[in-house]
């Protein structure tokens, strides 16, 4: 090849290289910034009528004072968060909670209490009304490795959580009898631990 051509390419192929519009490698990105992903946290409406008669102002009274109770216990226990719609509903004959969201507490008073909020939110976490339930709590014992630790840090080496009929215990809070504030307590910590099992 001709020296002078070599060196005409040459010189053309840096001023090509120099000019506007060549692409040329960015400069690293600076890293995204990290966010802190906030707790989440339970929070709840109560469906109330627009001119509500002297019984369901009452119920109204009691429901919403179990409801800030457990809610105010699970808030602070845990960092599991659900938007709960609850409804006075004298067609129920207890309460019962959805895997949808929805708490459903009927005219017996005596389960208007925070045993029973804390109970039925467990069922709109999950607690016998998800597929995970089924799949680590089917078997008549749970299964899930952090709630069974949970469990036997509380009670012994030996201890388990029972289940059955879409309820666990100990710490279920299945019946008034069993509420206390230890209890109500280890109920939230063990619902966390169930979530974090796969619940």
């Amino acid at each position: 090849m001709n020296p002078r051509k070599t060196a005409v390419a040459a010189a053309l192929a840096a001023l090509l290289l120099a000019g506007p519009g060549v692409a040329q490698a960015a400069p690293p990105a600076a890293p995204a910034p990290r966010e802190q992903v906030a707790a989440a946290t339970i929070t709840w409406t109560l469906e109330r009528a627009s001119n509500p008669t002297a019984d369901q102002q009452a119920a109204y009274t009691l429901i919403t004072s179990a409801m800030n109770a457990a809610v105010a216990r699970y808030n602070n226990l845990s960092d599991l968060g659900k938007s709960i719609t609850v409804r006075y509903d004298t067609s129920v004959p207890t309460a019962d909670g959805n895997l949808n969201g929805t708490i459903r507490f009927g005219s017996n008073r005596g389960y208007m209490t925070e045993r029973t909020a804390l109970h039925e939110i467990a069922h709109t976490i999950g607690v016998g009304t998800s597929s995970g339930w089924s799949s680590l709590g089917g078997s008549g014992t749970w299964t899930g490795a952090q709630a069974t630790a949970l469990v036997r840090q509380f009670d012994g080496s030996s201890a388990k959580l029972s289940t059955g009929g879409g309820h666990f215990w100990p710490y279920g809070l299945n019946y008034e009898n069993e509420f206390s504030g230890t209890a109500a307590d280890r109920h939230v910590r063990i619902v966390a631990a169930m979530v974090r099992d796969g619940l």
